[in-house]
């Protein structure tokens, strides 16, 4: 059907949209004019065009109700447009924002809000549709979170803040991000005082309500721009009061633990259930819930585990008053352990059950990690958490469910990133029928509270808008992969007039920096690697938490088409053939960094601190590769000297890891202005604090330099 939303003055936020613009020739501002009165109670379109009156106002565009030369009419069309599709046509003086529902209708406005942002006053025609209808941001909350620290208690008061959550939501919709999936060990007790089990909330009737008030807000503001928002917990975790109370889930009483054995005990199970029906009767809004079989279920078969969730969560859906929409991610653990494996015959076990759980609203998705917590690394699906998968999950085809990508980052916090031609080939690879979306957000970082901008005079507010590109780069590539690095130029253009396609040419490079690392370092959880840091766990001596030349010669790298160190010295021509060998690798990094460098050289940031922040983490990035090129070279020095004792190879691992220590001297040069130490939820890196800086990694890079040229001495 195709439905026109006519305007009349009845509605409090209603706007008839009118420009002064030419379709064919550039206009100046005050050469247009916008006229506002529309008749419509669809939030979504009210999102819309509140954000283009507000851009008007800000940009001092008069604003009349009538006279106006330019009509922009606003029309849903769910015949010819799918569900969050837009349509831009412009004829004569009329400009009409078609929609295949209202989300679709708001992303029309917003982009005419984009077009006419830059130099040029001109609206185009275009046409827009989703190319993957789940695209997902996954946000740990920071109460009761995954791990306990400081770190992410930091941003506890930012997360209650609805002012925050306007503007992440906002930035959501402006990117086109459709889900909001929430996670929390065990976040019920914040969300209903059960009937049942009062004593296991820690709130009084009045703090309670607060929080009441704060989902509603939260879900309400999230379905306004087309966001459908999920709880996702992990299990089996209860409130530390209920533990108490009844003597059970020791993992549960100190908030502390997160992986442990897990207490099937029948009052757990109770509770659970009606934590998860008062839940979905209390929050209309709330679009539905997410379960893990991980890191609570310690001791607990694949069947029993499974069993656990369908007598619980599924159990109390079912006895709620309305159909919710469900994430069931794969099982972490084959066996009974909470390290992480994967086993064909539980993934049949799982795919039995997902095909025949048909009590919720629409097709289930199903998440899987990509190359496990690094999935800023090769395009290439490598392993999920635990190990390889088999074909099980997609063959054959699935009815009851879809598989989403979860793109993990614990590799990048402090420095800007955006790769799209990453983006792009990893849809393209990596999207087939059964696949209907991304997960894109980190387990260890929370992008609210900015305690990582230094300097004053940044326009950013919190910790999401450092890292814009990243959002707009995933966000709009999910739904559209075919929006052109012209695009973002523009974008950048807009925001840094004259050097806006210099940044962005030389980000593109060195965004690539950690890609590579992750790629050729092949990392598993976590911990296990952090790109920006240069940080990990080591193989063997020396014992340092900064990645040795020891591990980068052992490594077997992730993606395909690298060659380790051992291999390269070890293959034959016939072998490498069609491989990317260590040496060609550290010379296309020399290269593609240095690049960035000098086109970045010229441009003068002083006069603006944003600017000084896009060029210094250009910088860094172009010295981490350029650090990692020499001692991907001075690794396979390195190694030859083990086989052969030959001194010559020593004193070129040396030579190479002396220039190594230089290019980390000049990341250190590059962000200690504008960079304080700031925590990181990577504790294992160091012993004594969880703060991180270059500068404090230094030691560590010098020690190494020092440690290798001692191997032998005359």
């Amino acid at each position: 059907m195709i439905k026109t939303i006519f305007f009349r003055k009845s509605v409090l936020v209603s706007m008839l949209i009118t420009f002064f613009i030419s379709v064919y020739s550039c206009v100046e501002p005050n050469e247009f004019t916008l006229g506002i009165e529309i008749d419509t109670e669809l939030p979504q379109i009210l999102h819309g065009a509140q954000k283009l009156k507000e851009f008007a106002l800000t940009n001092q565009i008069p604003i009349v109700e009538k006279d106006a030369s330019y009509i922009i009419q606003i029309a849903i069309d769910s015949l010819q447009l799918k569900p969050e599709a837009f349509a831009i046509s412009v004829h004569d003086k009329k400009v009409l924002v078609k929609g295949g529902n209202a989300t679709g209708v708001m992303y029309g406005l917003l982009d005419i809000k984009e077009q006419l942002c830059g130099k040029v006053k001109k609206i185009i025609e275009k046409e827009e549709s989703p190319y993957l209808k789940f695209r997902a941001l996954k946000f740990n909350l920071p109460w009761e979170a995954y791990r306990s620290s400081q770190t992410l208690l930091e941003h506890t008061e930012t997360c209650r803040d609805t002012l925050f959550w306007k503007d992440f939501l906002d930035m959501m919709a402006e990117n086109r991000f459709n889900k909001l999936t929430l996670w929390n060990l065990h976040p019920f007790s914040r969300m209903v005082k059960t009937k049942k089990y009062p004593e296991a909330s820690p709130f009084s009737d009045a703090e309670m309500k607060e929080w009441e008030v704060f989902w509603h807000s939260l879900f309400r503001m999230a379905k306004d721009r087309g966001i459908e928002t999920y709880m996702v917990n992990w299990n089996i975790f209860v409130s530390s009061e209920f533990a108490k109370h009844h003597k059970v889930s020791d993992l549960s009483r100190s908030n502390e633990k997160y992986i442990g054995k897990g207490d099937t005990a029948q009052v757990v199970k109770d509770y659970m259930r009606e934590c998860v029906r008062e839940t979905i009767d209390k929050y209309p809004n709330l679009t539905g819930l997410g379960i893990t079989l991980g890191e609570g279920m310690g001791g607990m078969t694949a069947q029993e585990r499974e069993d656990w969730i369908l007598e619980t969560v599924v159990a109390g859906a079912r006895q709620a008053s309305r159909k919710i929409k469900f994430i069931h991610r794969v099982p972490l653990s084959a066996g009974t352990a909470s390290s992480g494996s994967t086993d064909v015959t539980v993934e049949k076990l799982t795919r039995q059950t997902l095909d025949t759980l048909t009590c919720f609203d629409g097709p289930i998705n199903i998440e899987l990690k990509f190359n496990w917590s690094h999935g800023h690394s090769t395009t290439k699906l490598v392993k999920v958490h635990g190990g390889e998968l088999s074909d099980t999950y997609w063959n054959p085809m699935p009815d009851n469910y879809y598989l989403a990508w979860m793109i993990r980052n614990e590799d990048f916090f402090i420095l800007r990133w955006g790769q799209t031609d990453f983006i792009r080939q990893h849809i393209a690879e990596n999207v087939h029928p059964y696949v209907n979306g991304y997960y894109v957000g980190s387990e260890t970082y929370i992008p609210a509270k900015d305690y990582i901008t230094s300097l004053e005079g940044a326009s950013t507010t919190y910790a999401f808008e450092r890292q814009w590109m990243f959002y707009k780069a995933w966000g709009r590539l999910l739904y559209n992969p075919k929006t052109s690095n012209t695009y973002f130029a523009k974008v950048y253009e807009k925001r840094f007039p004259n050097d806006g396609n210099t940044l962005f040419e030389a980000q593109l490079k060195t965004s690539n920096v950690p890609l590579i690392i992750a790629s050729y370092l092949n990392a598993r959880w976590d911990f296990t690697l952090y790109s920006e840091g240069f940080l990990g766990f080591n193989d063997g001596p020396p014992a340092v938490k900064l990645l040795s030349l020891e591990t980068i010669a052992n490594r077997n790298p992730m993606d395909p088409g690298y060659v380790g160190v051992k291999t390269f010295l070890a293959a034959n021509e016939d072998e490498l053939k069609g491989k990317l060998t260590p040496i060609q690798l550290a010379d296309s990094l020399y290269s593609s960094c240095n690049k960035a460098l000098k086109s970045v050289e010229m441009i003068a940031e002083r006069d603006n601190v944003d600017l000084l922040y896009e060029v210094s983490d250009i910088k860094a990035w172009a010295y981490l590769g350029l650090y990692f090129s020499d001692k991907l070279k001075a690794a396979v020095a390195y190694q030859k000297f083990l086989k052969t004792k030959d001194l010559v190879n020593h004193q070129e691992a040396v030579d190479w890891l002396e220039k190594a220590t230089m290019n980390w001297s000049e990341i250190v040069k590059v962000t200690e202005p504008v960079y304080q130490p700031v925590p990181i939820e990577h504790k294992g890196y160091r012993v004594d604090s969880n703060l991180f800086h270059w500068s404090i990694v230094q030691e560590e890079v010098e020690a190494e330099l020092k440690w290798l040229k001692d191997l032998y001495k005359d």
